[in-house]
């Protein structure tokens, strides 16, 4: 019976750690000044798939951070287009949100958003859920 006992729990501790090893990181990017975040922000997820390739992000924008997903949009200060950053994100996997509240609270029109833009009920929602239901990573550039 030990020798069972003892198999079982070498058996389980080599499939944890096989699927910690196997499974990639999610990430959620949290989005919600345009202008504060964006540029930044896009650069920080370049790095981060430059370095962890296999990384599952999910970019979330609410409030002021859903300007980075309208079409034609671009960075105030140095005048780069948010469109061919984002095209070439979503190339690599990178999903990008939008919420449906900000969208109501704004007036805006899904028909605003660039083509590589999803929606979501709610941002802030979407969020916890990556975080607590997905297990995924948090950051706010």
């Amino acid at each position: 019976m030990k020798i069972f006992f003892s198999k079982l729990a070498v058996a389980l501790i080599c499939s944890f750690s096989i699927c910690t090893f196997v499974m990639a990181d999610q990430v959620v990017y949290h989005i919600d000044q345009s202008q504060m975040q964006g540029l930044k922000g896009l650069r920080n997820i370049r790095n981060h798939l430059d370095v962890a390739p296999n990384t599952k992000i999910i970019v979330v924008t609410h409030a002021e951070g859903v300007d980075l997903l309208m079409d034609g949009a671009k960075d105030q200060k140095s005048g780069t287009e948010y469109g061919p950053l984002i095209t070439a994100l979503k190339s690599r996997g990178v999903r990008f949100e939008v919420c449906e509240i900000t969208l109501k609270n704004r007036q805006l029109k899904k028909e605003q958003f660039i083509l590589d833009a999803d929606f979501t009920p709610s941002g802030v929602v979407r969020i916890s859920q990556l975080q607590s239901k997905d297990r995924f990573a948090y950051i706010k550039p």
